[in-house]
């Protein structure tokens, strides 16, 4: 038997319930599932007036939904995700469509489509992000699989997606996993974006004594110029927000341990697998393991004096060009990799496309993004974003700032990873000789591994 609901929503925590509120908003008749009856009732009360309604009872949930069926689960990543597809399963029809909107890991995503096109059912990963705010109002949603599977549903998500002068920020990305391991990157790229951010803010507070309030002030005007994105705006309001436990500012009272849920260590592990560099992102999860370990860090804190030499405080201009600088080298790293996974998975992935739809909705969107669509648009075969003219203009202009923040950080006792691996991340890749010559002289040298010449091709190996 089969109803008349157009979707259906397995999942109704905060994510859930305003992603099937935002599919009601769009014309769509939507019908959720939850074992939480309480999560059941805050949906219909929070939709009331609108097509969508809910259930605890799996039967009823999809017989409600009209075939072929649209079911989206919106549940916490690993077991809970296989667990759903084995209850719903044997209840669907050949042609039913199941996607998955968290974040699975890639190879997972790759062992379910494969397993339900053995029983003929459509599986897609999808990532999907802007927090709970943008899957209420238009998140930029990142589908994989068959191509047949997403036009099912193409039409419901390009009318939630958050939209840029017009344009969905959801589009086919590709084959298989596609989905998921574009959204992984994405992850991968915020944790690089906001490290560098702490970075500025921690050299603004401490090298150039700015206040809180001026703090507000300097992030915000940020955001009016090429540094926009989502990640300063609301750094700038992180900045006025009063602690209501007491008579400070809340960041200045918030413990600095940063967690982390496993994507920007999945993001920089795949990239090691792939050969490719992605070291901002390396150190921005490296410093969230490093932040976890505050009580060595306050014993380190005491045994070693700062005994840190003199140097020239940067400006806040230099800041905001070392920002800048890193946000672009950050962007090319993570575009990098999606080139080679591509590639090596078979996903069939355009960059403009990716870029397009990170413009809106996520979390990684920014005016930059503009530049780096164009840049693709006009040369679809870019190896790197630091290749393209345009983009490498505005690292030309931005690297000096970078270097004196850095230098300043050296000089300070300043911990920089993000900045330092950035500049150096750019200062390896510009380098048309690198003195790595010498390290495969000594691994033939104690392991007898050859060596290619300069002047001559070939295999080379000497008796040292």
């Amino acid at each position: 038997m089969a109803g008349n609901y157009d979707f259906g929503l397995v999942g109704l925590g905060v994510m859930g319930r305003n992603f099937i509120l935002n599919v009601a908003d769009n014309d769509f008749s939507a019908y959720g599932l939850d074992t939480d009856p309480d999560k059941v009732a805050s949906l219909k009360q929070e939709g009331e007036g609108k097509k969508v309604s809910g259930t605890t009872d799996k039967l009823d949930f999809i017989n409600q939904l009209a075939t072929p069926r649209k079911i989206m689960l919106l549940v916490p990543a690993g077991g809970p995700v296989d667990a759903v597809i084995r209850d719903l399963r044997p209840h669907l029809d050949k042609g039913d469509l199941i996607i998955d909107g968290g974040n699975s890991f890639f190879t997972d995503t790759d062992r379910r489509e494969e397993g339900l096109r053995e029983n003929g059912i459509y599986f897609i990963g999808s990532g999907v992000s802007g927090g709970a705010k943008g899957a209420r109002f238009g998140p930029s949603i990142m589908p994989g699989g068959a191509k047949e599977a997403y036009e099912l549903v193409r039409p419901i998500f390009e009318a939630v997606s958050a939209k840029v002068d017009g344009t969905p920020c959801v589009d086919y990305l590709g084959q298989k996993s596609a989905g998921n391991y574009v959204k992984m990157v994405h992850n991968g790229i915020e944790y690089g974006l906001m490290q560098l951010i702490s970075e500025m803010y921690a050299v603004m507070k401490s090298g150039l004594g700015l206040s809180n309030a001026e703090m507000h002030s300097t992030f915000d005007q940020w955001n009016h110029g090429r540094l926009q994105s989502f990640l300063v705006e609301i750094t700038a309001d992180i900045f006025t927000k009063k602690d209501e436990l007491s008579d400070a500012d809340l960041v200045d009272m918030i413990l600095d341990k940063a967690k982390q849920k496993g994507t920007g260590k999945w993001t920089s592990q795949n990239a090691m697998d792939l050969g490719m560099p992605i070291p901002t992102i390396d150190a921005a999860v490296s410093m969230r393991e490093i932040s976890a370990m505050k009580s060595m860090r306050v014993e380190a804190d005491e045994k070693y004096d700062d005994n840190v030499g003199e140097s020239v405080v940067p400006s806040v201009d230099d800041v905001e060009q070392a920002l800048y600088f890193s946000f672009i080298v950050t962007y090319a790293q993570g575009m990098t990799q999606l080139a080679a996974a591509s590639e090596e998975y078979g996903y069939g992935l355009d960059m403009e496309t990716i870029a397009k739809i990170w413009r809106g909705g996520c979390i990684i969107r920014a005016g930059l993004l503009e530049d780096m669509r164009s840049a693709y648009d006009a040369d679809p075969g870019l190896k790197s974003l630091l290749l393209d003219d345009t983009m490498a203009d505005m690292v030309k202009s931005t690297v000096g700032g970078a270097r004196k923040v850095l230098s300043y950080a050296i000089a300070t006792g300043t911990s920089m990873m993000g900045l330092a691996a950035s500049v150096s991340y750019f200062d390896a890749f510009r380098s048309g000789r690198l003195p790595l010559n010498l390290i495969q002289a000594q691994r033939d040298h104690f392991g007898s591994h050859t060596y290619e010449r300069t002047d001559r091709e070939g295999i080379f190996h000497t008796e040292w």
